[in-house]
């Protein structure tokens, strides 16, 4: 069996690739920062802070898959702003520089990256691969950490970057903090309801990443983003429908929400529409590519 290595791999999209990639016939060994940690998969210990690697770990990598990085969904401090950033950046160079010292040459690497890369801001332009970073901090941190994962091309690896939008998923992630307030009717659409809400179906993003593993003409960035546009108003009232409640508030204004999450406050107030062009063209058919679809199936 081909080893598969994943950071990452504890975490909402990581537990279910793990064990799709498993059934698919791949031998699957992930990297955890503590045993205590429970997988069913071989687990190696590692701290990228501390340069530590547990013996063993990067042995027989025939792919890599790094989705390792601290959620961007707590507030940002200056702090926690690094956490962000080195938990992407600095653990790539980590497995980089290992790698490189070992001599491992795996076929492909593939990893994560955000629809953030274009920028938080709401425009009518539909954003493509072909698009530049966005310059805001997390444009800035996608672009460094696409940076670290195109270097692996110097072990001869084909590289894969999977900017990814919001996932829906039954439990857990952005879903979970969406409907929460709409389950005690106090939800509604935020600002002015009209910034853009890029998403996918966890189902589908695991799909885009077996796709990667498996299809050796993949290589370069593509956009994980489910093909119908959708705004938070829209969002907000199909949440509601779906769930049988009813949105009896006014919009939250900007200022209140800007109060309460300070500089995270972008990622509620902001979006814009991601092509999904590039990855249908590859031959990829979304199978939640209505947002109604989706939530039928997530609630």
């Amino acid at each position: 069996m081909k080893k598969i290595l994943i950071s990452g791999a504890t975490g909402l999209v990581g537990k279910k690739l793990s064990q799709k990639l498993y059934e698919c016939g791949y031998q699957v060994e992930i990297l955890v920062r503590s045993k205590k940690e429970k997988t069913n998969f071989r687990s190696y210990l590692w701290n990228y802070e501390k340069k530590y690697l547990e013996e063993g770990a990067l042995d027989n990598t025939f792919i890599f898959i790094h989705l390792a990085g601290a959620s961007i969904s707590n507030r940002w401090t200056e702090s926690y702003k690094k956490e962000i950033y080195t938990s992407r950046i600095d653990s790539a160079q980590f497995i980089y520089d290992r790698m490189k010292e070992k001599e491992i040459h795996p076929e492909a690497v593939i990893s994560s990256s955000a629809v953030g890369f274009y920028g938080q801001m709401t425009s009518e332009h539909i954003f493509s691969e072909n698009d530049i970073p966005g310059d805001d901090f997390l444009g800035n941190v996608c672009t460094d950490w696409e940076l670290k994962a195109i270097q692996f091309e110097d072990l001869g690896s084909r590289v894969v970057r999977v900017r990814t939008a919001t996932v829906l998923a039954e439990k857990g992630g952005a879903l979970e903090a969406l409907r929460k307030p709409i389950d005690y009717y106090i939800g509604a659409a935020l600002g002015d309801g009209k910034q853009y809400f890029p998403w996918i179906h966890i189902d589908d993003l695991v799909k885009i990443y077996l796709k990667a593993v498996e299809d050796v003409s993949m290589n370069g960035a593509y956009n994980a983003s489910a093909p119908e546009f959708v705004n938070n108003e829209t969002l907000t009232q199909k949440i509601a429908s779906h769930l049988g409640k009813k949105i009896i508030l006014p919009n939250i204004p900007k200022f209140i929400i800007k109060t309460i999450l300070g500089e995270m406050s972008v990622i509620a107030l902001e979006g814009n529409r991601i092509s999904s062009e590039k990855i249908e063209n590859s031959g990829f058919n979304f199978k939640y590519k209505i947002l109604d679809d989706a939530l039928s199936d997530v609630l």
